[in-house]
C-alpha cells in the first residue's frame, strides 16, 4: 500500500499568509519570496517593455521576459504560455501593468494563487508608492524650509517671505532662534514632535551644517518654549537667543549657539541668552565707512565667467565660513574644493591672511555686520585701532572681559595663538587637555561658545585688542 504525500496548503492558508506579508516594510519583495519558495519556480515584476522590477529567487527566462511582451501588446490581462514538455509561464497584470510572472514547469498549478497574490501585490505596491511620495513631499518641504533658513541666513529677508509664501506659510517677525540638540538619529521625530508642541507656529529646520541640531524659529511674545521643549523630549538640550528682527537672524543663530553652549552645563538643560549690546552698534557711520573700505574689493569685483561667483556670493561664503569653518561647505551645499578656491580668491581681494590669523578674522567678521547694518557715509576712514579706542569701543570691551576673572590669561594666550589649543597649551606650559578644560570654565563663565564654531572668539579678540590685553 503507497503512502500519499500530505496536503498542500489551502487557498485560505495561502490567502492568510499573503495578508500578514503585506503589513510588513518592503511587502513587495517580501511577497515574491513568499511565493518562490511556494512554487519553487522564479516569481518576478515585469513591465510592458519585459523589463524586471523585481525578482525572486532569480530572473526569469528569457521566454518569460517574451511573452510578457507579447501580452502587453496585445492587452492580455492574464495567460499561460507553453505546454507538456516545455517551460510554462503564468502572467498576470496587476491592473493594465507589470505582470506577475511565475516562471516553472509547474507553473499552471498555481493559477488561484497568483491571482489572489496579484491582489495582494497591487495594493502594496500602491502603499509603498504612496509612501514614497510622501517621503519626496516631506523632503521638498524640508529642502524649501533649508532654503529659506538660507536666505534669512545671508539677508535675503523679501525672497524667504516669497519663497514661505509659495510654501503656504509666513514667517513670523520679530522672532526667537531656538537651537536644540537632540541625538541625530531622532531628529526626524523630535522636529515632527516639535512642530505639533509648537501649535505649527515655528520654523523648524535641520540644521544643515551639525546633523544633531534642529533650528527653530518661533514668534517672539509668544509663550517661552525653552523649558516645554526639555520636557517634551528628554534627551535633548536647548538654547534659545533674544527676541529679534527677522533680519536679525543670523545675530539670533549666534545668540542661541551661546546659549546652548551654557544649556550643556546646567542641570535645567536650557538656557537662554544673556543680552549684551554687540560692537557694531557703537561704531556708528565710521565704522560703516571703514567696512565698506575693508570689503570694497569684493564688493566691486566683477567675475570672468558668469557662472563664477559675484560679489555678494563671496560674502556669502566669507560670512558662512567665519560662522561654522570647514563646515561652510555643507551650510552652502558646495564641494569643499570650490570652498577652498572662493576662500583663495576672497583673501587675494581682501588682502587679509583669513586662514592663519584670527586678527584677520576678526577683522572681516565685525566688517560684515557694519556693512549689513549701515548706510556707507562720506569722508576720510578710520582704521581699526582708531576705532576700537573709543569711548563706547573701550566700555563694551570692559563689559564683554569682565565675566572672565581668572580666567583672563588662558583666553588671551589661546586668542594669541589665533585660537589654536596646541600653541595655547605651550605657552601656558600645560596640557593640551588642562588647555581645553580651562577654556571649557571660560565658556561657562562668559556664557558663549568657544572652542565650537560659532565661536565668540572673534569678539573676545576685538574686546582685548580693544582693552589692550593683545
Amino acid at each position: 500500500m503507497t503512502k500519499e504525500s500530505p496536503p498542500g496548503p489551502t487557498r485560505a492558508e495561502d490567502a492568510l499568509a499573503l495578508v500578514r506579508l503585506a503589513g510588513r516594510r518592503g511587502a513587495v519583495q517580501a511577497v515574491l519570496e513568499w511565493l518562490g519558495r511556494r512554487t519553487g519556480g522564479a516569481v518576478a515584476l515585469v513591465a510592458g517593455d519585459g523589463s524586471v522590477l523585481a525578482s525572486s529567487p532569480h530572473r526569469p527566462s528569457d521566454e518569460a521576459l517574451a511573452a510578457v511582451r507579447e501580452s502587453y501588446r496585445r492587452g492580455m490581462p492574464s495567460g499561460v504560455v507553453g505546454g507538456p514538455g516545455a517551460r510554462i509561464v503564468h502572467l498576470v497584470a496587476l491592473g493594465r501593468e507589470p505582470y506577475l510572472v511565475l516562471d516553472g514547469c509547474e507553473s499552471h498549478r498555481h493559477g488561484t494563487l497568483l491571482a489572489d497574490a496579484a491582489r495582494i501585490l497591487g495594493l502594496c505596491r500602491q502603499s509603498e508608492e504612496a509612501e514614497r511620495l510622501r517621503r519626496r513631499t516631506e523632503l521638498t518641504e524640508a529642502r524649501s524650509r533649508e532654503a529659506v533658513l538660507h536666505l534669512l541666513m545671508g539677508g535675503g529677508v523679501a525672497v524667504a517671505h516669497r519663497i514661505a509664501g509659495a510654501m503656504g506659510a509666513r514667517l513670523p517677525s520679530p522672532v526667537r532662534v531656538y537651537i536644540v540638540e537632540c541625538p541625530k538619529r531622532r531628529r526626524p521625530a523630535i522636529a515632527e514632535r516639535l512642530a505639533r508642541s509648537m501649535g505649527g507656529q515655528a520654523w523648524i529646520v535641520p540644521c544643515p551644517v551639525r546633523f544633531n541640531h534642529l533650528i527653530a524659529l518661533a514668534p517672539a511674545g509668544t509663550r517661552p518654549w525653552e523649558q516645554a521643549i526639555v520636557e517634551q523630549v528628554p534627551e535633548c538640550r536647548v538654547g534659545a537667543s533674544d527676541e529679534v528682527a527677522l533680519r536679525e537672524t543670523p545675530l539670533g543663530y549666534e545668540q542661541a549657539f551661546h546659549a546652548l553652549a551654557v544649556a550643556r552645563g546646567v542641570p535645567d538643560r536650557w538656557a537662554r541668552f544673556s543680552r549684551n549690546i554687540g560692537l557694531a552698534p557703537l561704531l556708528g557711520p565710521e565704522g560703516a565707512y571703514w567696512a565698506g573700505e575693508l570689503l570694497g574689493p569684493c564688493l566691486s569685483y566683477q567675475p570672468a565667467r558668469r557662472t563664477d561667483p559675484g560679489a555678494e556670493e563671496l560674502l556669502a561664503t566669507l560670512g558662512s565660513w567665519l560662522a561654522f569653518g570647514t563646515g561652510a561647505s555643507r551650510h552652502l551645499k558646495i564641494h569643499r574644493n570650490t570652498l577652498a578656491a572662493r576662500l583663495r580668491l576672497i583673501k587675494a581681494l581682501l588682502a587679509l591672511d583669513l586662514p592663519a590669523s584670527l586678527a584677520a578674522q576678526s577683522a572681516a567678521w565685525l566688517a560684515l555686520r557694519l556693512h549689513t547694518g549701515y548706510p556707507r557715509p562720506t569722508g576720510r576712514p578710520a582704521d581699526l585701532p582708531t576705532l576700537l579706542a573709543a569711548p563706547a569701543a573701550q566700555t563694551w570691551a570692559h563689559v564683554q572681559l569682565s565675566p572672565l576673572g581668572s580666567a583672563t590669561d588662558t583666553v588671551r594666550a589661546w586668542l594669541r595663538a589665533d585660537a589654536r589649543l596646541p600653541e595655547t597649551a605651550a605657552d601656558l606650559g600645560i596640557s593640551l587637555p588642562g588647555a581645553r578644560k580651562r577654556l571649557l570654565r571660560a565658556e561657562e563663565r562668559l556664557g558663549r561658545s568657544l572652542l565650537h564654531a560659532p565661536s565668540a572668539k572673534y569678539e573676545l579678540w576685538l574686546a582685548m585688542s580693544a582693552s589692550g590685553a593683545l
